[in-house]
């Protein structure tokens, strides 16, 4: 017989984390995996949208961000030695803003969420990778077993759905949408 997707164990607005431990629903962890997990699910709906620019690295990214939830819904630092992310992927994040910074017309102002429907998409996703970053730093705060480099990748990570949501609209000559100030 398949496994059910339901459980009914969650039914009291409790959850289990990685080794059994079982917590409110709401707790600091809960919240911070599944602010990445959220986010994951945004960067299939951006793969969805792309042009084929990014799909390889929106792919690596989930991936990614699969490893780094399971590093925060593991209690145990012993226990996710081979789990999270790691200072090799925040330098793959970097190495791909480089990558897309070029050729791009030099910011002059701050930019809008929008343009094409990729870079709303992307510009999405990087909001929703601000939140889960908010969310890690708050974990971070009072539990010892999440690395530091969790947090470096989300803020990186944000970074680069920054420059991609910026590339996408350059690639399909729609120009970014600059603020402007009220009474300018």
């Amino acid at each position: 017989m398949a496994m059910r997707i339901y459980t009914k164990t969650g039914d009291k607005g409790m959850t289990g984390l990685y080794g059994g431990e079982r917590v409110r629903k709401d707790d600091v962890r809960v919240e911070a995996y599944g602010a990445v997990d959220e986010l994951s699910a945004l960067l299939g709906a951006a793969l969805s949208d792309d042009d084929g620019d990014f799909g390889e690295g929106l792919k690596r990214i989930q991936s990614l961000l699969f490893e780094l939830g399971g590093e925060l819904a593991t209690p145990k630092a012993e226990k996710k030695a081979a789990m999270g992310v790691r200072a090799e992927d925040t330098a793959w994040l970097e190495n791909e803003i480089d990558k897309a910074e070029e050729g791009l017309p030099p910011l002059k102002s701050f930019i809008l969420p929008g343009g094409t429907r990729p870079a709303s998409s992307l510009h999405h996703a990087r909001t929703v990778c601000r939140r889960a970053e908010r969310r890690v730093v708050t974990l971070r705060e009072i539990a010892d077993d999440v690395s530091e480099e969790s947090v470096r990748f989300l803020n990186r990570l944000a970074d680069l759905l920054f420059v991609w949501a910026r590339r996408a609209n350059f690639n399909a000559g729609v120009d970014d949408i600059p603020w402007v100030a009220r009474g300018t």
